[in-house]
């Protein structure tokens, strides 16, 4: 199943778009790599149908309008670099989360990506927080949230739960519209 819905958003060598069922063995790749998965809480292994379970609920979320989900690919080559994610609106706010594969780490493709995310969810909606929370001891993905505008606002105790059962801490950042 592909979806044709959706924006395309580019910023200089990025491109952000849709996930398509083409992006399945990419996806495998990327998310076998153990930095992605423990941050970002991926089952390992990481197999087909994980894959194809991930890129079908990111349709899903186009389709309700419950998020704007989207892989981070090279304009030229159209290799995948990562993955953004803005969950919501839900009211007057929405949640981002991103991961960059490997090869693509210190270019700044995460921190571009998240600031033209940004920009395109402040000039296409009414939210007015965005939110990103981040597991404790992932100072990677904190530095990349600084550059690409957002604050620190603390730390939230048992914030999530792991697969496992396991509660972690997370820290969050914001960033609000009137930060322009």
């Amino acid at each position: 199943m592909e979806d044709t819905t959706g924006a395309i958003l580019a910023i200089d060598e990025l491109i952000l778009r849709p996930w398509r069922s083409t992006d399945a063995a990419a996806l495998m790749a990327a998310c076998g790599d153990p930095e992605i998965a423990r941050w970002a809480g991926l089952p390992q292994p990481f197999g087909p149908a994980d894959a194809e379970a991930f890129i079908e609920s990111t349709l899903a979320m186009w389709q309700e309008g419950s998020g704007a989900p989207f892989a981070i690919v090279e304009a030229e080559s159209g290799l995948l670099l990562g993955a953004v994610t803005r969950f919501g609106p839900d009211g007057h706010q929405a949640t981002f989360g991103c991961w960059v594969v490997a090869e693509a780490r210190g270019r700044g493709v995460g921190t571009r990506s998240l600031r033209l995310l940004a920009e395109w969810t402040f000039a296409t909606t009414s939210v007015i927080r965005l939110h990103v929370f981040i597991m404790v001891g992932n100072e990677v993905s904190e530095r990349m949230v600084e550059r690409a505008g957002y604050q620190r606002e603390g730390v939230l105790r048992a914030w999530d739960v792991l697969d496992d059962g396991v509660p972690v801490d997370c820290v969050v950042y914001s960033r609000l519209r009137s930060d322009e």
